[in-house]
């Protein structure tokens, strides 16, 4: 009678690769990109499938295009691979996944220099005014690469400068704010637009809020200039119309703030 030897580490190991498949999942889905996803997944079972079946001509020419195919996976996946990198290398990626897994918490904890009143002021008084604004609150990386696409400040950060920044009539009001600590770095800067499939109606402002957060773990904040509505983009992902108290406290849980 023949018994499977499963060891620790088999179940270990097929554990990992669940998790990494639902991680792949997860930050694949609502792009196109799913479904290569999916089909390549499909290939790659079919592939196990003959092969246990022993079939060795279907075997070999599958096992070749999958072989092959790893180095087009590699250009076809380039800003997915990119985005899953940067969130592995966070405490981000191990706080989201900790909270599907209950016996997976990890105690991290990013630390930001920051005062919140002018920036909740300021998105108030827009948001009343329906003054346009997007504004980047960097963390670990400080996208020196757009702040050279802008004009540089390195003003403190103040609500009456941010306010006349993005005046309709200011030359910077168009492009980005991005704010690293206690200070205003640059403005005007040209941010990235994300390609993921979203509401037709959504803005530049929002595409772009969307885009520098899947490229980095800065936190986007918008302010439409036809609603007069404040959202916000995280990890790219977009959360519509909030009020400042709930802008208030998912910056405090994301920094790490103190009340």
């Amino acid at each position: 009678m023949l018994f499977i030897d499963i060891r620790f580490l088999d179940l270990m190991d097929i554990f990992l690769v669940a998790v990494l498949l639902y991680a792949l999942y997860k930050m694949l889905k609502g792009t196109v990109a799913i479904n290569i996803f999916l089909g390549l997944v499909s290939l790659f079972l079919i592939w196990q499938l003959v092969s246990a079946m022993q079939m060795e001509l279907l075997s070999q020419i599958l096992g070749a295009f999958i072989s092959v195919g790893l180095v087009a996976l590699i250009i076809i996946f380039q800003p997915e691979i990119r985005q899953f990198l940067l969130a592995l290398g966070t405490p981000y990626f191990f706080r989201k996944y900790g909270k599907n897994l209950s016996f997976l918490k990890f105690a991290f904890k990013e630390k930001t220099e920051l005062n919140l009143d002018p920036i909740l002021v300021a998105c108030k008084h827009m948001a009343s005014t329906k003054t346009g604004a997007l504004m980047v609150i960097t963390r670990q990386n400080e996208l020196d690469q757009f702040v050279k696409t802008g004009q540089v400040i390195d003003s403190n950060v103040s609500s009456s400068l941010i306010e006349n920044i993005f005046f309709k009539n200011s030359p910077l009001h168009d492009g980005g704010m991005i704010i690293t600590g206690q200070k205003i770095k640059a403005a005007g800067c040209i941010l990235p637009v994300s390609k993921k499939q979203i509401n037709r109606h959504v803005g530049l402002r929002h595409r772009a809020a969307i885009g520098i957060s899947e490229v980095s773990d800065a936190i986007a904040i918008v302010v439409s200039e036809e609603t007069g509505k404040i959202s916000y983009a995280l990890h790219g992902d977009l959360t519509y119309h909030i009020s400042p108290q709930d802008l208030q406290e998912m910056l405090i849980e994301e920094l790490g703030l103190e009340l």
